[in-house]
């Protein structure tokens, strides 16, 4: 279920998780992912409070907001990357670049720009993302 292009089921499955995680109800690997990723966020906190309207509101940069669920994405995204070491190689610079920073949500932050750069140059392109730049992105974070 994780993986849809439907925005608004996607974003249940956050509060799904997030229900659960603070209702300590078992959850599925994923859901722990989804619900450690929002913990680490308390300033989302209130979003997962407001039911319905977040999950169908819109978070516009034009406006100078942040997107939440594509913030927390990027968050699950490269510790899934780093848990399959795919692109290879991305383990060990996870691991690099939390030990360098002391601090492995302030490095997720570093990582989470070179990624969404991969992403946002791939679609601008209409191409693959380029996993070689991304990763050489990455190394310059050391």
């Amino acid at each position: 279920m994780f993986y849809t292009n439907d925005r608004d089921r996607l974003r249940r499955f956050y509060f799904s998780a997030w229900h659960k995680y603070t209702q300590r109800l078992p959850m599925e690997p994923m859901e722990r992912l989804v619900a450690e990723a929002i913990a680490q966020h308390p300033e989302y906190h209130p979003l997962f409070e407001a039911g319905e309207a977040a999950i169908e509101r819109d978070y516009l940069p034009e406006g100078g907001e942040t997107n939440p669920f594509l913030h927390l994405g990027l968050h699950i995204g490269l510790r899934e990357q780093a848990s399959a070491d795919r692109p290879a190689g991305i383990g060990a610079l996870y691991r690099q670049l939390a030990a360098a920073s002391g601090d492995l949500h302030e490095a997720e932050h570093r990582m989470m720009e070179c990624l969404a750069e991969m992403i946002w140059q791939a679609q601008r392109n209409g191409a693959p993302p380029d996993e070689a730049d991304y990763l050489e992105r990455l190394r310059r974070l050391l």
